[in-house]
């Protein structure tokens, strides 16, 4: 038995889907770099191999979502453009001004403590200024916007800083025809006009996420930011499955069946009772839990595929392990129960999965825990088809 095959779980990384993503959705925003991004360990996928991976499919960017990410990633000898935006006051600014890192500013507290950062570091900081163009979260709000706008270019001229790009985030991108669209680029468009006008001259301007990039072709701008399509999976169903949008899903989640035994009609499984065997039948354990990732919400509904037919969760999820009901079907232990993967097989995919949890499959990948290896599958950059590995 190989290495692979004697894993308890395994989380298959299929870097040449990954790199395939990567040109369909550079083919997309044609005219616009790419950045790739690769925060929560590059959704649950591994943020260094896969930004490796981008890169060499022609990402110039990498994204993070906390500066400690974004050192992670120059600490493994990726060069180029990276940058990183969900800062909290007292955070490592010096470190990353020192690692030639974009940082992002919302606010002027923000502002202020990256000039501070960069005095100490004695050379300018490269600074991207956000604006909250109608998500309601992070960034600039439109009446404050030629404060922040001002502060920066006054510290610019000052020599403390470049301000490299101006940006924001939409809120419903992965809902076509939404109103707050439109709404968002109009108030982007202005903001930016205005930074232009007080003599800003950004590197980079850029709105889109994944599903911008995908169906708002006119907010793609300098710079699109992809995140869970790269890793080959949907933003969202209205937009269609990852097949109908030329994606191939990265992620497949595997565990060896950990025992198969014989159940009389009227036996409860796992804890509460919440499934009791309709008849005799064959149970299997699946060495996997809520503590490796599978969403306790999916109990009694995740599908998995085992011995060539998708059963589904018996019962409740439990922290380790889960059950299926197998039907009187007799696979060894140590057979591959599939929980989910590009659907190739059959197999169940990730977006079956939130379904199955009520989430979305964002959730699905990024939950997967620590203690499931990540099982890194053709690394060495190759010629693809239509987007599937050849």
């Amino acid at each position: 038995m190989n290495e692979t095959a004697s894993l308890r779980a395994r989380a298959e990384i299929d870097l040449a889907a990954l790199r395939a993503n990567v040109r369909v959705l550079r083919e997309r925003a044609a005219g616009a770099q790419l950045m790739a991004v690769v925060k929560s360990d590059g959704y649950g996928h591994g943020a260094v191999p896969c930004a490796r991976a981008a890169r060499a499919a022609g990402a110039t960017w990498l994204g993070t979502a906390t500066p400690h990410e974004a050192l992670a990633l120059r600490a493994a000898g990726l060069d180029g453009r990276i940058m990183c935006w969900l800062w909290t006051p007292g955070g490592p600014w010096r470190e990353a001004i020192e690692a030639d890192i974009d940082v992002s500013a919302g606010g002027m507290w923000a502002l202020r403590e990256i000039v501070v950062a960069a005095e100490a570091a004695g050379r300018p900081a490269r600074v991207q200024l956000k604006a909250d163009t109608g998500l309601g979260r992070g960034g600039c709000q439109p009446a404050d916007w030629p404060e922040l706008v001002g502060a920066a270019r006054e510290a610019e001229r000052a020599g403390h800083l470049r301000i490299t790009g101006l940006w924001s985030h939409f809120a419903c991108a992965d809902e076509p025809g939404h109103p707050s669209i439109a709404a968002q680029l109009a108030v982007y468009r202005d903001l930016v006009a205005y930074a232009e006008k007080e003599g800003v001259d950004p590197e980079v301007r850029h709105l889109a996420n994944s599903p911008a990039t995908l169906t708002i072709p006119e907010a793609h701008f300098d710079l699109v930011r992809t995140g869970i399509a790269m890793y080959g999976i949907s933003p969202a169903p209205e937009l269609g499955t990852s097949a109908e949008l030329g994606l191939r899903p990265v992620m497949t989640l595997a565990a060896a069946v950990a025992l198969v035994k014989d159940a009389p009609a009227g036996h409860g499984v796992s804890y509460g009772h919440h499934y009791t065997t309709p008849a005799e039948t064959t149970l299997g354990l699946i060495p996997v839990g809520y503590a490796d990732g599978v969403p306790r919400h999916a109990s009694g509904s995740g599908p998995v595929l085992v011995g060539g037919k998708v059963r589904t969760v018996a019962g409740r999820v439990a922290m380790d392990q889960f059950v299926v009901d197998l039907e009187g079907d007799r696979p060894e232990a140590g057979a591959e129960a599939v929980l989910f993967g590009p659907g190739d097989r059959g197999e169940p995919t990730a977006q079956d999965w939130a379904e199955a949890a009520g989430t979305i499959a964002y959730e699905i990948v990024t939950r997967i825990g620590a203690r499931v290896p990540r099982v890194y599958v053709n690394e060495t950059a190759d010629e693809v088809t239509g987007g599937v590995p050849r």
